[in-house]
């Protein structure tokens, strides 16, 4: 059955961390479509975001940005519906005995910490309006009953640590309406994942576009896949 879910979100407000290109950018670009005044955060004053949406500073291993960025959603909105994890960094690696201890360190920091306290310091917001979502952008290749192997060990365990977070915010706040939910948005065309991969951006964007048009009461607490639930 199809989750209750909105046409459109005017009046709404989201902020999407990483927006400044691939798969964030075009998710920016959808919840901007559908009428939600988006925040479209980005590391980098340089780095351009899409027409339409908010361009803030926001690196999400500097909890300064993150308290910056989202004190001044509150102070011109009032309000935030959604949150959407996608800042995230990938390199390949063989195994842990060979990963640098400096990879290990930036991939937690951007893929798990970085959410992490994205949800510390936006959660208090998100649970002011009814319904209040977070999609975590996350990966197959972090699921628990996928085989661990073919390397990149510190990409795997922070999108492990990243499923671990939504189900950690379902169980916690999901009684006080807070919709939180995790993606794999497949293997897709970006500076990330290369040019062989077999999704254009478009698609890739497609279910955690949707994930953040939830209404109050719809699934929460799952990690998805194309529209349909996925195991951990």
């Amino acid at each position: 059955m199809e989750p209750d879910r909105y046409d459109d979100l005017d009046g709404q407000v989201a902020l999407v961390t990483g927006a400044n290109r691939g798969i964030g950018r075009q998710i920016a670009e959808n919840l901007r479509d559908r009428g939600a005044t988006v925040y479209a955060g980005s590391r980098s004053v340089t780095n351009e975001t899409p027409e339409g949406t908010e361009r803030v500073l926001l690196d999400v291993t500097q909890e300064g940005d993150i308290e910056e960025v989202v004190d001044g959603v509150f102070a011109d909105q009032s309000r935030l519906d959604i949150l959407v994890n996608n800042a995230g960094i990938a390199e390949d690696g063989e195994d842990i005995v060979a990963e640098p201890t400096e990879r290990i360190d930036r991939t937690l920091g951007v893929n798990l910490r970085g959410p992490m306290l994205m949800c510390k310091h936006a959660v208090p917001l998100l649970l002011q309006s009814d319904g209040g979502r977070v999609v975590n952008v996350s990966s197959g290749m972090g699921a628990l009953g996928e085989e661990q192997s073919g390397g990149s060990p510190a990409y795997r365990i922070s999108k492990t640590g990243l499923n671990g977070l939504t189900v950690y915010l379902d169980g916690q706040y999901g009684d006080d309406g807070l919709i939180a939910n995790s993606v794999c948005p497949g293997w897709v065309r970006t500076d990330m994942g290369g040019e062989e991969a077999n999704r254009p951006v478009e698609k890739g964007a497609e279910t955690p576009t949707w994930l953040a048009t939830f209404k109050p009461g719809a699934p929460a607490g799952k990690f998805w896949r194309d529209k349909e639930v996925i195991d951990w």
